[in-house]
């Protein structure tokens, strides 16, 4: 039985057309779940942000701080509650405020596949699930079925008009029926981006992405090493306070997979990545006035992990057990290029280590009915070493907040269990019934648990408050359940999926307890700052419905879209929980013939006045979009693609966009950043 994740599968080109797949096929949402299968057509993306491919999929969405930093959300939750992983490998961002979000360190010219598990994820997938979970799948080749070694390859390069952007990348591969190699590359940029009254400032991007890989098969046994290497230059992230300068990442991953018997699959993985960040407040935007405000900030994560996990098949199902731990270390500093004696430890040693062990059971209850169960454990243990700073050294309540954090007990423990149980009935051949209930938990982030003085390191909410942590934070638990339909018919599929999740001791950033970062805060500001805000566990509730859904119309002709609805409300005091995606929609009408296909795409998001009061969450209006797309298949080896987003240059602002914090004659500070206007778009490629 399938673990029913949803595939947004990314090969090399453009559209899926039956008669041409091998060459045509670029985004395809498939789903695993039983019966039914979802092509997207005409998706051609040219985003240098992977994180926007997360739209082609029912109840999710992207947070948006800049042009590389989009924050996945799915069905209201967001940030680290989501676990996303790089072929089943984790990472924790070096960035304390996730200018670097894990998903950012894939490049799509690379990805073979973006699995979104939909609703409930299987314990077996993640450690901490309880918001979702997202798989970025690379393209390593393939073995062949010679002995002789043959050469494949892929060049590609587009180019769009909103930024100046473009993007040039080559795949070469080698195989033979024992070894494969891949070697990749990639480099992009872009500049400024436009929206109709001028432009978002600094939304520049530069990257290169280099890669090696080698796989080795023996009989039974598969081994593989590949190594990345990430270099993001200057790149503007106008919703956070700086920008940034570099990100350089070495990413490590040994596999090593044996068929032990024909039921019997063992797994094992081991996996690194060292990363390394510098952000600051006046190189790409205007910089402060004052020489004193300058700042810049460097920080760097390590992170180790290990996955070891069997299959074993039987007649009524499949067991999966197995054990996993994640290792990170965080070490962030501030500083003033102008004044060599101004610092601020920022994060000192902040260590975030899981380990767990888990058993699944996916097993078939007669004709009509299948299940799943899963438990997990996972023993969290988080500390962190002494702060300091120059403020500590010259302002009371600085000091004092410094003190007590070093004097509190930083190292925690939380035990936490997760439990799972869905079940399928098959109604007929077309369709299906879905329930799923689960227990699910989350121990806070490091950010949440060691921000020792206010600051907005705040892993990407940019709400523009300032936060102090709390170390003795409870772990978030998550109940929730879930109930749907699979409808796969001659010419019209549909998956309607209506959710509830009741969360106990959510973090949410509730008005500061503590007199000091009050009096600090002031005392920084001249009273002009709202109060700060800190890491708390409240209640919360998130509930909602989503849907995809196609309709062939002929040989030619298919509608297909997506419809999402989410409300998160917290359940201790009467507001609306922070950066919830309003209820949005998307239709597609596709054409396709052998060698060429087209589409028109109308987008719409509702207004959003569901706002949180805590955060200052300003509301948004409802807007529409309108994109095209085509392709050609020039010939076997050779695709040419073009097409326009927001085909009217509408002026719009998205609400999961965060809030300019950049000098801008084109947009107030703290106005809400609009999206991008009128873009014209074209991209060739060569395979051979």
């Amino acid at each position: 039985m399938p673990r029913h994740p949803l595939y947004l599968a990314i090969a090399a080109s453009l559209t899926s057309l039956p008669t041409l797949a091998d060459h045509m096929e670029e985004l395809v949402v498939t789903a695993t779940h039983s019966t039914r299968t979802i092509d997207v057509t005409n998706a051609l993306v040219i985003s240098p942000d992977v994180a926007e491919l997360l739209k082609e999929a029912p109840g999710a969405n992207v947070n948006s701080n800049g042009p590389l930093t989009g924050i996945p959300q799915y069905r209201g939750m967001y940030g680290s509650r989501i676990a996303t992983a790089i072929d089943g490998n984790q990472l924790a961002p070096s960035g304390p405020n996730w200018m670097d979000p894990p998903i950012s360190y894939v490049v799509g010219s690379q990805l073979e596949s973006l699995e979104v598990y939909r609703g409930i994820v299987p314990v077996s997938v993640a450690q901490e699930s309880i918001g979702g979970a997202i798989d970025a799948r690379i393209d390593k080749g393939a073995f062949s079925d010679s002995s002789d070694f043959g050469a494949t390859g892929r060049a590609m390069s587009s180019a769009q008009s909103v930024n100046g952007g473009y993007s040039v990348n080559s795949n070469l591969y080698a195989s033979n029926d024992q070894h494969r190699l891949k070697l990749a590359a990639l480099t992009e940029s872009g500049n400024n981006a436009d929206f109709p009254d001028g432009k978002i400032l600094p939304t520049k991007y530069e990257r290169d992405r280099y890669d090696v890989g080698y796989g080795f098969r023996s009989g039974s046994h598969t081994f593989q090493l590949d190594y990345g290497y990430n270099d993001t230059g200057d790149t503007g992230t106008p919703a956070l306070p700086m920008d940034i300068r570099y990100i350089h990442g070495d990413l490590y991953n040994f596999g090593y997979q044996v068929e032990a018997g024909p039921d019997t699959t063992i797994e094992l993985a081991l996996y690194g990545s060292e990363l390394r960040h510098s952000m600051d407040n006046y190189k790409l935007r205007q910089p402060p006035a004052s020489a004193a405000d300058w700042r810049r900030n460097t920080a760097k994560s390590d992170n180790l992990g290990f996955r070891l996990e069997g299959t074993l098949r039987d007649d009524g199902g499949m067991w999966t057990l197995g054990t996993d731990g994640f290792d990170s270390t965080h070490d962030s500093d501030i500083d003033n290029p102008n004044n060599a004696m101004f610092f601020v430890r920022n994060f000192n040693s902040a260590e975030r280590e899981v380990l767990g062990a888990f058993v699944e059971r996916q097993q078939s209850l007669g004709a009509n009915w299948t299940a799943e169960f899963g438990a997990r454990y996972n023993r969290v243990d988080m500390d962190a070493g002494k702060v300091d700073g120059t403020p500590a050294m010259m302002m009371p309540p600085a000091q004092m907040l410094r003190d007590e954090f070093n004097n509190a007990q930083r190292s925690q423990t939380d035990n936490n269990v997760d439990l799972v149980a869905k079940a399928w009935f098959a109604a007929s051949d077309s369709s299906s019934w879905y329930l799923g209930v689960a227990r699910k938990n989350r121990s806070p982030s490091y950010q949440e648990r060691y921000l020792w003085l206010p600051l907005e390191a705040t892993a990407g909410l940019a709400d523009g408050n300032t936060y102090t942590g709390t170390i003795a934070l409870d772990p978030e638990t998550s109940n929730q359940v879930e109930f749907g339909l699979d409808f796969s018919g001659e010419r019209l599929t549909l998956s309607p999926r209506i959710f509830y999740n009741k969360v106990d001791d959510y973090i949410q950033g509730t008005p500061s307890e503590s007199a000091a970062a009050v009096m600090f805060v002031n005392m920084m500001s001249g009273g002009k700052a709202p109060p700060p805000l800190q890491f708390n566990n409240v209640d919360a509730k998130l509930y909602g419905f989503d849907m995809d859904w196609s309709l062939q119309l002929d040989d030619h002709w298919a509608l297909s879209g997506l419809l999402n609805y989410v409300r998160g409300e917290r359940d201790d005091i009467n507001d609306n929980l922070y950066r919830i995606a309003p209820p949005n929609a998307s239709f597609r009408l596709g054409y396709a013939e052998a060698t060429w296909s087209a589409s028109v795409e109308g987008v719409v998001y509702d207004q959003q006045n569901n706002v949180s009061a805590t955060n200052s969450e300003q509301k948004t209006s409802g807007y529409g979009l309108v994109n095209l797309k085509a392709t050609w298949q020039a010939t076997q080896g050779l695709q040419l693609a073009a097409g326009v987003d927001n085909l009217f240059d509408r002026e719009y602002r998205d609400h999961l966009n965060g809030y300019n914090r950049a000098a801008n004659p084109d947009i107030a500070l703290r106005e809400r950043l609009p999206g991008y206007g009128i873009n014209a778009f074209a991209r060739v490629m060569y395979t051979f």
